[in-house]
């Protein structure tokens, strides 16, 4: 095709700060669609963007010609029909975490992406932050030595607030489980390898957020046991006092291996901090530039904001791998792996014990 065109289905903040922005930096791509269940947000989308196309039903929009491809920005509960019916129409997809409410959820849609033979992506922006690319290079290379642990801690301040639809079981499945740690758990994948075994703990403090109820977890972790026998703390809170909200709030990893120590902090996504063995303390380090953008990608990392600008490039690996005829890097298989944890976290939580991980096979 010489133009790729696409369609957003769900037009709110993420859609429009994070995926529209890196179309932008895609050639031969064009915004042809817009959809949102909410006329008000559709029309505001409608009148940032331009799109000639806009319904409030996405199978009119997985239905044209035009629109060879779809991004989906919308509630848990919707993914898996909205990407099943995007892959029947032949529309390569790329979906919000988490990928589907369960792991069956999560299979059916990379079964059916695979069956239509469509590009399939599941948006884990972790894996773009240059910092994480760069670690996830030094882990490989064998300069941290053997991975012994792995820790990360995602801390914001909610409070009592509404947060919609993530508050409610039967349209988001999980709470701070699959809204941040989700995340967590993939880059856990991306940096350290496979889990061995698992187990996990939730807790939830607030039933009632400004006269609306809540049936979800407000904090996680997961403990796990790692195949390379390394071993990982999750954690993830709506409710750390005082530690604000989104990009500056409290976003830490650290990995120690028998070599080296690794620290990474959201708020500084070109640079994280090592300490080698012998060495007295910390040392900050900046990513070598080839590490700060995706391969290929045109983004000119001094420009934008770097705590934003990062997410950018995954819109760009999603439009390259449909132009080259390749998998997405992560696809929706890496989407069901995580569903996998998530739903044996659940578990494990609810029963307090100990469970082996079963991975999904491609």
């Amino acid at each position: 095709m010489a133009t790729i065109g696409v369609g957003i289905i769900g037009c709110g903040g993420i859609a429009l700060q994070n995926h529209l922005p890196g179309l932008e930096l895609c050639p031969d791509t064009r915004l042809v669609g817009l959809c949102d269940n909410s006329a008000e947000v559709l029309q505001r989308a409608v009148q940032q963007t331009g799109a000639p196309v806009h319904t409030q039903d996405y199978n009119e929009l997985v239905q044209r010609d035009d629109i060879h491809a779809v991004i989906i920005a919308t509630p848990n509960f919707t993914h898996a029909p909205m990407a099943i019916a995007a892959a029947k129409n032949g529309k390569h997809v790329l979906c919000e975490k988490p990928l589907g409410m369960n792991r069956q959820e999560t299979l059916d849609m990379f079964r059916c992406a695979s069956e239509n033979n469509v590009r399939h992506m599941t948006a884990f922006t972790y894996r773009f932050v240059p910092a994480m690319r760069y670690m996830k290079h030094l882990v490989e290379n064998g300069d941290i030595g053997q991975p012994y642990h792995i820790r990360t801690c995602r801390l914001q301040d909610w409070g009592d607030r509404s947060i919609g639809w993530r508050q409610l079981s039967h349209m988001a499945g999980s709470g701070e489980l699959g809204d941040m740690l989700s995340h967590r758990l993939d880059y856990a994948h991306f940096l350290i390898g496979d889990m061995k075994r698992l187990t996990a703990d939730t807790r939830r403090f607030i039933d009632d957020r400004q006269g609306l109820e809540s049936d979800l977890e407000d904090w996680v972790t997961v403990i796990a046991e790692f195949e390379n026998q390394a071993t990982g703390v999750l954690e993830s809170s709506k409710l750390a006092t005082g530690r604000g909200e989104g990009a500056r709030s409290q976003d830490y990893c650290e990995i120690n291996g028998s070599e080296a120590t690794m620290v990474f902090q959201l708020a500084n996504p070109n640079q994280f901090q090592i300490a080698r063995r012998g060495q007295a303390g910390l040392e900050t380090v900046d990513v070598p530039r080839e590490f700060l953008t995706w391969q290929g990608s045109s983004r000119d990392p001094s420009q934008g904001d770097p705590g934003i600008a990062f997410r950018w490039d995954q819109d760009f690996e999603f439009i390259d791998a449909i132009q080259n005829q390749r998998e997405c890097n992560p696809s929706f298989l890496q989407g069901a792996r995580v569903q996998s944890v998530m739903d044996l976290a659940l578990k494990a939580a609810a029963e307090k014990t100990w469970f082996d991980v079963e991975y999904p096979e491609g």
